[in-house]
């Protein structure tokens, strides 16, 4: 005995635990799709949304589930922004217009995202870009300026810096290299 009390729809297999749930009652099987799904990590309500359709849930029972579900605080898109942008700007070093894009992805509202990387500002952005090109450019050197050049602003670029701001950071860590510079002002 594992000392654990098994419940009715109890199973390591979360689709076989949905049917066995009543499926006379889809609010009831939407709530508990949503709670599994919310137990792992955060979630949108759209990502929750799309679930529910995937299950076949009627379009109208998973708008109230949702709708009570923000209600009482368990879904919150604005958090899920904020907590987004924080953990991936700061543990990848992603720009506010990569993470504005993922944002979308997951169907976060268009004001809740200008929000949510408003709060990312140029300096601490310009920051975060010459931590990873300072990173990066041990491995580029030997390799000659160009090339150098194109590597580091490029995965720059790849994280969604701007391309002015990719070329002056990297102009600058090359130049206190003591690398020459000249001619790296025009755009690639």
């Amino acid at each position: 005995m594992t000392g654990r009390t098994e419940w009715p729809g109890d199973s390591p297999d979360s689709s076989r635990a949905e049917k066995e749930l009543s499926p006379q009652d889809p609010a009831e099987r939407a709530r508990a799709i949503c709670l599994r799904l919310l137990t792992g990590t955060p979630r949108t309500r759209k990502q929750l949304a799309d679930a529910l359709r995937k299950r076949e849930i009627p379009d109208e029972v998973a708008d109230e589930v949702l709708s009570r579900f923000e209600d009482v605080g368990l879904i919150d898109d604005a958090a899920f922004a904020d907590a987004w942008v924080e953990s991936r700007h700061h543990g990848r070093g992603l720009a506010r217009r990569a993470l504005a894009r993922e944002l979308r992805t997951k169907g976060v509202d268009t004001s809740l995202i200008d929000e949510a990387v408003g709060r990312l500002d140029s300096e601490q952005e310009e920051a975060t870009a010459r931590e990873l090109v300072a990173r990066k450019l041990r491995a580029t050197r030997g390799l000659e300026r160009d090339r150098r050049l194109r590597r580091l602003a490029g995965m720059l670029a790849r994280k969604g810096y701007p391309e002015g701001m990719a070329l002056r950071v990297v102009r600058q860590a090359l130049e206190a290299e003591g690398e020459d510079t000249e001619g790296l002002d025009e755009p690639f």
